[in-house]
């Protein structure tokens, strides 16, 4: 998550300190992804070092306030207009444990997919009621729409994450099976070059 750049585009809005800055990135995304106040004047630092933020005075209540700088605003639209990279996506907790329970001894991986299918319904049902309250009222400011379009995309993150975990149980199922309906490999001769000839055969050329 770029937390940078989502300070520089409030900054945009206007000159604002950092409390507020927290509270409307907050508001922002629906507080999905929480931020503390020590992270955002860390990050203000150093867009401060990088020439894309300057102190701009205080407020009447004395906060110091942060203003974006030209270098910030090429910075900032640069960014909305890269898309986002998945050629190098982040590492998937999940797909890391799934990958792990792979013959692990003493671990049911279909328990733990089952496990993991019942939570990520969970979270879908609580993100869809999530998404009917916004819709109850009509979204009027900037703020209600960017929540629902970031609640749309976990209940649509949530419904892949199912099919997926539904694959991998019907993927194992269907191993499983292929692997009971092969022959046993028992340890049987090497193999040599040339036609095997029949015992009687190898008796004959000793004598």
């Amino acid at each position: 998550m770029s937390i940078r750049h989502g300070l520089l585009a409030l900054l945009e809005r206007g000159p604002r300190y950092g409390s507020r800055l927290r509270t409307e990135f907050e508001s922002r995304t629906g507080s999905t992804w929480p931020l503390n106040v020590g992270q955002v004047y860390t990050t203000l630092s150093r867009l401060e070092r990088d020439g894309m933020v300057v102190q701009d005075g205080a407020d009447d209540a004395g906060h110091d306030l942060y203003a974006i700088t030209d270098a910030g605003r090429t910075e900032l639209h640069t960014w909305f207009g890269t898309p986002v990279d998945r050629t190098h996506p982040p590492r998937d907790e999940l797909a890391i444990k799934l990958a792990m329970a792979v013959g692990a001894p003493g671990v049911d991986i279909r328990e733990v997919i089952q496990s993991q299918r019942r939570h990520t319904l969970k979270a879908m049902q609580d993100y869809t009621r999530l998404k009917a309250q916004a819709l109850a009222d009509v979204p009027s400011d900037r703020d209600e729409v960017a929540w629902l379009l970031v609640v749309e995309q976990l209940i649509f993150q949530a419904e892949a994450e199912a099919r997926w975990l539904d694959h991998c149980e019907s993927r194992l199922v269907r191993l499983a099976e292929a692997a009971a309906t092969e022959p046993s490999a028992g340890p049987g001769p090497v193999a040599t070059r040339g036609p095997a000839r029949a015992p009687a055969e190898r008796s004959r050329s000793q004598r």
